[in-house]
């Protein structure tokens, strides 16, 4: 995940695992503020309806309890900005897939999947040069922040656009293509 902090921009790793079988749940660490912890818990409420959309058995989530973290849990966390990247990362987990490491994302989740325009998308995609991620999905609504950057920051990344979670899960799960979207 991509995030804007006072700092700049910066990196979200977020991590999925099953703690048990037999009931549905979800445990979030590492120090998410409100609004993230909200995201969270679309995520899993927008998986869990859709399921077997993506492949997902249709009562996987509701026989798994699951825990969600994002490391670095000294770094108070908050915004929306995460939501296609829990999303993500709850269905690798229930796929058993893992998602395509050559990427970094960023973008707010609704409960009906659309994926809705975020702040700080100089900042973000800053941060994913830092890190050497060149393949970087935003959300539609983002288009404009990405034309009006300077040309050195958008140079050499591929930008692709999502309006829906379908677009992300396309990209991340089922296709190889590296073109701009």
């Amino acid at each position: 995940g991509l995030a804007w902090t006072s700092m700049g921009g910066a990196t979200l790793p977020i991590e999925a695992t099953t703690v048990h079988e037999g009931e549905r749940g979800l445990k979030l660490t590492g120090q998410l503020g409100k609004v993230m912890n909200e995201s969270a818990q679309i995520a899993h409420s927008f998986v869990t309806t859709n399921s077997d959309r993506y492949g997902v058995s249709k009562d996987w989530f509701m026989k798994h309890s699951l825990h969600l973290h994002v490391p670095e849990g000294a770094t108070p966390k908050d915004g929306p900005s995460a939501g296609i990247s829990m999303t993500s990362a709850l269905l690798s987990l229930a796929l058993n897939k893992p998602v395509r490491k050559s990427f970094a994302m960023t973008g707010e989740i609704t409960l009906t999947g659309e994926v809705l325009p975020v702040g700080g998308i100089r900042e973000k995609l800053i941060a994913a040069r830092r890190i050497g991620v060149k393949q970087i999905i935003l959300p539609a609504g983002n288009r404009r922040d990405v034309s009006e950057l300077p040309e050195h920051i958008v140079t050499g990344l591929d930008i692709q656009h999502a309006s829906h979670y379908d677009d992300v899960f396309e990209i991340l799960f089922k296709s190889s293509r590296a073109s701009k979207k």
